[in-house]
């Protein structure tokens, strides 16, 4: 079967074009770094998989995430690479594309955003480009499917072998050239073309030299490549440093000036586009913050407010009446026992549906995270945050894996692998868990309703606000304490803000929103059924009173070092040791505990436990205390590192019960109690 590479610069419309030749759906974002791992498709129409392979502006990687390109292509061996080329950043992207064609694998270039570039004035000579690189050019529109059919088409066909174009990088780069090429060419195993790994040897990539360190003796190859510094450095070449990459950056350079020259012109010059307008005030440097955290506080009110609570209400009614009625006249009519229908109905239905009812406005959140990604904002976002985040250790690029969090933790960790910066990367990882995911949002609509209900938006504001703050702050302290100094670089791409389609947007937030009710139906449902069960046997048997249960007993063992945070009730204790599993279960175990048919009863139930300074001190110690267990498991993949691990769960929970403490005393001592 027939392997295809999909390759390109961020935000050139990637995996869009995934989505179009293979049918399947993968998460579409308009930032640097959105694919942190190769993605594979089956191609539709045709025998092949698709690969999609993480944006990178080239084969010499940066941070972790472009390191799993290079490290494809050397471990790999794809039958055909497809370029996406963005027409409107022709320029930038021919960078990567010349150093596609040197790998010497038959190539197809896609040529997309041909709109964009018109908008902008430039028109592009698709065949005299093609004719420069030698290889098939089809202009296309990834977003509208425009030209696409051509693609696939030209994939069926296998491409063309790019071995007409091949740069000349002068006599002593060439020399050096030929004497790796054949002392590589002893290395049968190798099967990727030698120029281009004597190439990517001389430029210096990592991921190469590591590659080569693990097959042969690179001592032979290092002495070559010091011989060719040396001679570079005589003949000027080469000038106050060791590296022969700026040299080598410079001959493509002039290459692709060439290539420009011949098929780029400029029809008309556009002085200031919509999205230059739009970036004046929305990347302001005083109004910008100012603006996103309106924009925060409009999605919490379609979130709680104005969307998202009345469909939960229709759909707990639903849930607490109807379905629960006939599901219980359905296990009547086959007389099934009362120890499964109690099992299933206040173990199953209370647990899994006491989560189910928070759907609504958990899709409305997804629907508003896929707009700002959608439409290029969130690259403004990082941009704007940019300063802040420099003042406390780390760039505007850390801020894109915190927004991630917003949907869920994991991603947002495994997005901290776009981050260049070893130190960063780190720091991002093991802050990201204090941003408020999806998960926890049941617990917040729970008791924002229960508390709150005239100023549900700005409470839960005033929580995501929260989590940033805190992160922010303990940035600077690890960053002084714990980890050395670095130097920090920030580069962002700012693509031009386009309105979502509403199909991708649906899509979107589909593909957010699956994993909740995946969880729903699974992880929450068995869990809720272990829950009822702990709460349905004691010592003294079966059916026992709660307050005699092993629930009332695991949970009364930690309630009194919560009393000083407003919750010290073996219920409370309980819920939140289950919640370490995962958030959402800490509703499951609520309402299994207090035995509460639909979300009004709980919420009236709950009245009688805590007070709206307890509450809202119980929510923020949800926001900070351990990281789910799948979090937990992905902070140990990324890091590598069981200390660290540790030390984010340690610390969560130092913090959380820290800052409850003193919103919860801080507010009896303000009269708040």
């Amino acid at each position: 079967m027939n392997t295809v590479a999909l390759t390109g610069n961020p935000n050139t419309g990637k995996t869009t074009l995934f989505n179009l030749l293979t049918g399947s759906y993968e998460y579409v974002g308009n930032w640097p770094g959105v694919t942190v791992e190769k993605k594979v498709g089956r191609l539709r129409g045709m025998q092949g998989l698709l690969v999609d392979l993480p944006g990178i502006y080239s084969l010499t990687p940066l941070s972790k995430d472009e390191g799993v390109a290079t490290g494809y292509l050397l471990e790999e061996n794809p039958d055909l690479l497809l370029n996406i080329v963005d027409a409107s950043q022709l320029e930038r992207n021919l960078y990567l594309t010349l150093q596609l064609i040197e790998y010497g694998k038959p190539m197809v270039v896609s040529l997309n955003m041909v709109d964009v570039a018109k908008s902008r004035g430039y028109e592009i000579d698709a065949k005299k480009l093609a004719d420069k690189l030698q290889l098939p050019v089809l202009p296309i529109v990834a977003r509208t499917g425009n030209g696409c059919e051509k693609v696939r088409e030209a994939i069926k066909h296998g491409g063309v072998t790019p071995s007409d174009l091949q740069i000349n990088y002068g006599d002593i780069i060439e020399q050096a050239i030929d004497k790796l090429s054949f002392a590589l060419s002893f290395q049968t195993d190798l099967t990727m073309p030698k120029r281009w790994l004597a190439l990517q040897f001389l430029e210096g990539n990592e991921v190469v030299t590591t590659f080569l360190e693990k097959r042969i003796d690179i001592g032979l190859l290092d002495q070559i490549y010091q011989q060719t510094v040396e001679q570079c450095r005589k003949t000027g070449l080469v000038k106050n440093h060791s590296s022969l990459q700026p040299y080598m950056r410079q001959i493509r350079s002039k290459v692709i000036s060439e290539i420009i020259a011949s098929c780029l012109t400029q029809k008309h010059r556009v002085e200031k586009t919509w999205t230059d307008r739009i970036d004046n005030i929305v990347t302001h440097r005083l109004w910008g913050l100012p603006i996103f955290l309106l924009f925060m506080f409009l999605a919490f009110k379609l979130t709680f407010e104005w969307v998202g609570v009345p469909l939960s209400d229709l759909l707990d009614g639903f849930l607490g009446g109807p379905f629960t009625d006939w599901l219980r006249v359905g296990m009547e009519s086959i007389s099934l026992s009362s120890f499964l229908q109690a099992a299933i109905l206040d173990g199953a239905v209370a647990g899994v549906g006491g989560v189910l009812v928070f759907v609504p406005q958990i899709f409305v959140l997804f629907l508003i995270i896929s707009f700002i990604e959608d439409s290029g904002y969130m690259a403004r976002v990082a941009m704007v945050m940019d300063k802040i985040m420099e003042m406390i250790g780390l760039n505007g690029k850390s801020f894109i894996p915190m927004i991630i969090g917003f949907g869920c933790n994991v991603p947002g960790v495994m997005a901290a692998r776009s981050i260049e910066q070893p130190k960063e990367r780190l720091l991002t990882i093991i802050l990201t868990p204090l941003m408020s995911c999806s998960a926890r949002l049941p617990i917040y609509s729970l008791f924002v309703g229960t508390f709150f209900a005239q100023n549900q938006a700005i409470i839960v504001l005033s929580i995501y606000v929260l989590g940033i703050v805190l992160s922010l702050i303990l940035a600077k302290l690890f960053s002084i304490f714990l980890l050395r100094h670095e130097s920090s670089v920030f580069f962002i791409e700012l693509p031009p803000y386009r309105m979502p389609q509403g199909r991708t947007l649906i899509r979107s937030t589909w593909e957010k929103g699956k994993g909740f009710i995946r969880k729903a139906g699974t992880f929450i449902f068995g869990g809720s059924i272990v829950i009822w069960f702990l709460s349905y046997a004691g010592p003294g048997g079966l059916d026992v009173s709660m307050n005699d249960s092993f629930l009332a007993m695991i949970g009364g063992v930690i309630a009194p070092l919560f009393t000083p945070l407003g919750f010290g009730s073996w219920e409370a204790g309980a819920a939140l040791l289950t919640g370490f599993l995962a958030k959402e279960v800490v509703v499951s175990t609520m309402n299994i505990i207090y035995a509460a048919p639909d979300a009004l009863s709980l919420q009236s139930l709950l009245e009688s436990q805590f007070t709206a300074l307890g509450a809202y001190s119980f929510m923020v110690f949800v926001l900070l205390y351990v990281p789910c267990l799948a979090t937990v498991a992905v902070i140990r993949k990324e890091t590598g590192s069981a200390k660290w691990t540790w030390f984010s769960v340690v610390y969560g929970l130092a913090i959380a019960y820290l800052v409850s403490f003193l919103i919860y005393e801080g507010g009896k001592l303000l009269g708040f109690a």
